[in-house]
């Protein structure tokens, strides 16, 4: 009677003891790989946050740079604007408005440090092929921004020069470019030059069919031709500095798109993940520092 009642006791873990094995071999892959999920969630979130110290913990005081090492001409390429209206569920014209009310904010900075030219991508000769509706919007901006603050370029002696091949620009818009620059083509300190409809690849072209004319005319010959003569034909030619000595490009992204292709051949490169709205002082000043902690040597050992 003792044997049978031990056996009965002892047949519930028979039946237990597998099942714990088999539940085990089950359960232990699925809290694995939720584990490991919460490791990679968790890893990530640290990399996030790691990127946003590390951008909001790069600050630089404008005491801590040197006046007589500032560059003489900056040249921005505005990238970012769709994908911030986007990121803040704002239309593509906010974010372009927004954009070109920062050009304004950034110049102005870039004035008061001393920076002589001031050089904007605004619109490509590529640009041409977006949406329809956006392309107009663009040039309405853009003669909105002139025409509403030319009072405001005179009242800071701003000389404003608006190139590009300009073939396809509107005649309204043209019409405030003629006006702008002819307001403010007497000012000297400090040049704002907006890059509408421009293409590199455009101005080398460009100043390419200007000598061939001038030594069809018998003007210049094949050994006047050198840098400087082909230089003087280039857009930038209404510039004091007509080769930057800092690029800065905003959203992340790092290539030049046929901006500048002659003038940028010595620059000092700079790219910054902040969408173009977002480009403040404060990240003017780190570009800044940048282009002041480099060794400047234009291919010669120093």
């Amino acid at each position: 009677m003792l044997s049978l009642l031990s056996t009965l006791v002892a047949l519930p873990f028979l039946f237990l003891i597998p099942c714990l094995f088999i539940t085990s071999y089950i359960c232990f892959p699925v809290f694995l790989t939720k584990l490991l999920g919460l490791i990679k969630f968790k890893a990530a979130r640290d990399d996030d946050d790691n990127e946003k110290r590390d951008e909001a913990t790069c600050v630089v005081r404008e005491e801590e740079l040197q006046r007589e090492l500032m560059p003489r001409h900056v040249s921005f390429i505005l990238d970012g604007n769709r994908r911030w209206a986007k990121r803040d569920g704002l239309t593509t014209a906010q974010g372009h408005e927004a954009g070109t009310k920062r050009i304004i904010e950034i110049a102005e900075v870039c004035f008061e440090l001393g920076i002589h030219t001031v050089s904007a991508f605004a619109f490509s000769t590529e640009n041409w092929g977006r949406d329809k509706f956006e392309v107009k919007c663009l040039m309405s901006l853009f003669n909105h921004y002139l025409k509403s603050n030319i009072q405001y370029f005179q009242r800071k002696e701003v000389r404003v020069s608006v190139i590009g091949n300009k073939t396809k620009i509107p005649e309204s818009l043209l019409k405030e470019i003629h006006e702008i620059e002819e307001a403010t083509k007497g000012y000297k300190n400090k040049h704002l030059i907006m890059a509408v409809d421009y293409s590199g690849k455009f101005d080398i072209m460009h100043a390419c069919k200007s000598l061939v004319k001038k030594s069809e005319k018998g003007l210049i010959r094949e050994e006047d031709v050198d840098e400087a003569l082909i230089e003087r034909e280039l857009l930038t030619n209404c510039s004091d500095f007509p080769s930057p000595d800092l690029m800065i490009r905003t959203s992340g992204e790092q290539r030049i798109s046929n901006f500048f292709l002659w003038q940028l051949a010595y620059t000092e490169l700079f790219y910054s993940p902040v969408l173009w709205p977002d480009f403040d002082k404060d990240k003017l000043l780190e570009a800044l520092a940048s282009y002041q902690s480099r060794e400047r040597r234009f291919g010669c050992r120093v």
